[in-house]
Formats: structure tokens, sequence, C-alpha cells
């Protein structure tokens, strides 16, 4: 986890540049949405993974209170920025510094991949949400085409290319099987698990506009090629 919070550190500055254009907008609230339909609206969310704020926003804006933990504390520093009236935190999701039974909801995008010990985090996402509190993680699913990345972002070290998610980090792309499972296992019930996300933010303008306008069928009917998956779940009430 020092080479991811050292990344983020480096990039912190310019995070945002990779959401500010038309394909990172467009990306970014694409799989907001998916998790934004899976949580409870007007509560109090935990976002682990926080980055630089921007789904603690969207959730503010949209009626609820929110609070983000981050392992990068140049990646807090802008939440901070960004969502003031907001808490931010820096910290692994492994050890949560919240009471148990805090939040109504829980999310994590694009951060789950990283984690080293997701039955740990997940252990942990269950103790501090409230009964019948809803969880909702979009991470990297497993896929012919994720399956190349790993070993393209090993060469991208090597040539010392500096980019927003590019690194040799030992992430985990998950099945939508694997998911489950972990979900399962650390107690929650309503576990459904679905892939998002075709048109992804690297591809170039032409490739991009044509995922883009196939997205809804390939997530419909060929969901084996998103690029993403996102789990969701619900803590008992009893």
């Amino acid at each position: 986890m020092k080479k991811v919070q050292q990344h983020y550190d480096e990039v912190a500055d310019v995070y945002d540049d990779r959401y500010d254009g038309r394909r990172g907008k467009c990306y970014h609230r694409h799989i907001s949405d998916h998790v934004m339909r899976e949580l409870p609206k007007g509560g109090f969310l935990l976002d682990l993974g926080c980055g630089t704020g921007l789904f603690v926003q969207r959730y503010v804006e949209e009626g609820g209170r929110a609070v983000g933990l981050d392992i990068s504390p140049g990646m807090v520093r802008h939440g901070r920025q960004r969502c003031p009236e907001s808490g931010f935190f820096v910290g692994t999701a492994d050890v949560l510094p919240f009471k148990d039974a805090t939040f109504d909801a829980l999310a994590s995008l694009l951060a789950f991949s990283y984690v080293p010990n997701p039955e740990a985090m997940l252990r942990e996402c269950f103790r501090v949400l409230k009964p019948g509190g809803r969880i909702a993680v979009c991470t990297l699913s497993r896929t012919a085409f994720t399956s190349i990345v790993p070993i393209a972002y090993q060469m991208g070290v090597k040539v010392g290319l500096k980019k927003v998610g590019v690194g040799d980090f030992d992430e985990h792309y998950y099945t939508n099987a694997e998911i489950a499972e972990l979900f399962e296992d650390a107690g929650f019930e309503d576990v459904s698990v679905s892939r998002c996300s075709f048109a992804h933010l690297n591809l170039a303008d032409p490739v991009f506009n044509l995922a883009r306008k196939v997205e809804p069928f390939v997530e419909e009917k060929l969901p084996y090629l998103a690029y993403n998956v996102c789990a969701a779940g619900k803590k008992p009430e009893n």
C-alpha cells in the first residue's frame, strides 16, 4: 500500500484533471450512477478511497452527509478543499477510525482493487454500518481486456510514465463470483453484482465515442466485457 500512497500523493494536484474533460466526466458520472442507485438517499455516508472527494460531493449535493477516508494525505487535502463541510481522514480501510453502527451508507469507487486484505476491509465496513445500512463498491473486473492492463502498467513504470492510476500496484481484478463471496462471507445480505463501464476513460476519442454508444447494450447483453464490477449489499436489520 506504500506504493499506492506515494503514487496518489504525487498525482494529487493533477488528479481532478483526469475527470475535468468530457470523457472523464462521462466516465465518473456513469460509475457514480451505478453506486448511487444502490445507496439510501439523504443518509450519512463513508466513502473509502475517497480521492479528492468527487463522490462525497455528489452524495452531499443529493441531500446526504458524508465523510471520506483515503490512504493519501495529498488526496485528503484536496477533498477538504472541495467539501469543507465534510470530514476527511487519512487511513486504511482495514482499521476504520469510527464507532460501530455509525453510517447509513458506505461506498468505494475504484479503490477496492488496491486493498491487500479485502476480507478485513469488509469486516470493518460491516461493523461501522448501521443495521439495515447499505454498501456499494465499484472496482476493476476481470475480463479479456483487463487481463493485459497490469502488463501495460508495468511497462509504464519502467519508462517512467507519470499518469494517474498507472503503476505496478499488485491490484486485484475481480470476477462477479469472487466479490459476491467476499460480501456474503462478511455478513452482508441481498448481495447483487453487476458489470458497468465499457467506455473506459483511457480510450482514444473515436473509440471512446463508439464505446459510449454501445455501452448500454454491453452492460445488459455482454456484461463480461465491461471494465468494472459493481457489488452491493445490506447489513441485516438484526
